[in-house]
């Protein structure tokens, strides 16, 4: 299968409930980060600024997941209660993504500490 190369790519293979899922992620960030230039890094949907990446999506077969691409800021890590984490991602169920306030804090945290 051939690795998309635009996020509409991306989200064009996927399930209806992914896709919508993910649909209304973009847009929080889209919101949340104006001025970011939409790219796939690492096969995955990537908003970029100044050329590197800040915070993606993925979907896999039973969740979704919000990619912070290396590590979750400190600051926020108090507020993931609840979801699984990884090293650099916060999975959460498909159809249920993190609330919009969450996802700006989360990208507020990484842009207060330069990622």
């Amino acid at each position: 299968m051939a690795v998309p190369t635009t996020v509409d790519e991306y989200l064009a293979k996927l399930a209806p409930e992914q896709r919508a899922t993910l649909e209304k992620l973009r847009g929080i960030i889209r919101a949340a980060l104006p001025k970011a230039v939409e790219a796939i890094s690492y096969g995955v949907p990537a908003f970029k600024l100044d050329g590197r990446a800040v915070i993606g999506f993925s979907a896999h077969k039973a969740h979704c997941d919000l990619i912070t691409f290396g590590y979750i800021p400190e600051a926020v890590t108090a507020d993931l209660a609840g979801y699984e984490l990884g090293k650099g991602s916060i999975k959460f169920p498909i159809g249920k993504p993190p609330p919009a306030s969450l996802v700006k804090r989360i990208i507020q945290a990484k842009l207060a500490e330069g990622g």
